[in-house]
């Protein structure tokens, strides 16, 4: 898996047919996620907030409004337990202002599972199939519980687990747009 940090660029998304329809903008493998807020800073998310990849591809998340990370649900990002396949390598984004960038590149098949750390309990977050969908985010969100190697692990909070779309619909659709922006 490749990182890279923050970039400042301009105007993001591409129009669909004239409509006011955005779509995640692909470019060379890359394809894009929006960090969204509506004005108050109350409605908050990722758009898409569900993906399916193939391995190799790059995700780029976007910050266009209030200020947002992208951080894996891994033990490594603050004890939060293991929702990205194992030997995965974990992200964390610093915080993304307006117009800054952070990206991944995936290579090992999987669910992955993810947050914004300033927004986690308002539900934002999101979640890549790359591949196949096998690994440890495709199982139930307490599937570790009893084991001795998580006993300090932080659970999915409720409000993220009931934001996130399913394994099933992100297959069938390919790509789970973001409500109510």
């Amino acid at each position: 898996m490749m990182l890279t940090r923050r970039h400042f660029t301009g105007a993001s998304g591409l129009l669909l047919a004239g409509l006011g329809i955005r779509r995640p903008r692909a470019e060379a493998g890359v394809v894009e996620i929006r960090m969204r807020s509506d004005e108050d800073g109350g409605h908050v998310g990722f758009d898409p907030i569900g993906l399916l990849l193939q391995p190799g591809q790059t995700v780029r998340w976007r910050c266009e409004a209030n200020y947002h990370t992208t951080t894996a649900y891994h033990p490594a990002n603050g004890g939060r337990s293991l929702r990205i396949p194992r030997g995965a390598r974990p992200w964390a984004s610093d915080v993304l202002l307006p117009g800054e960038t952070f990206q991944v590149t995936f290579t090992a098949e999987g669910v992955y599972d993810y947050l914004c750390e300033p927004h986690e309990q308002a539900g934002m977050v999101g979640r890549l199939i790359v591949g196949k969908p096998t690994g440890p985010g495709s199982m139930p969100f307490d599937w570790f519980k009893g084991s001795a190697e998580s006993s300090d692990w932080l659970e999915v909070p409720p409000g993220a687990r009931s934001a996130l779309p399913s394994v099933a619909d992100i297959m069938d659709r390919k790509v789970v747009p973001a409500m109510g922006f």
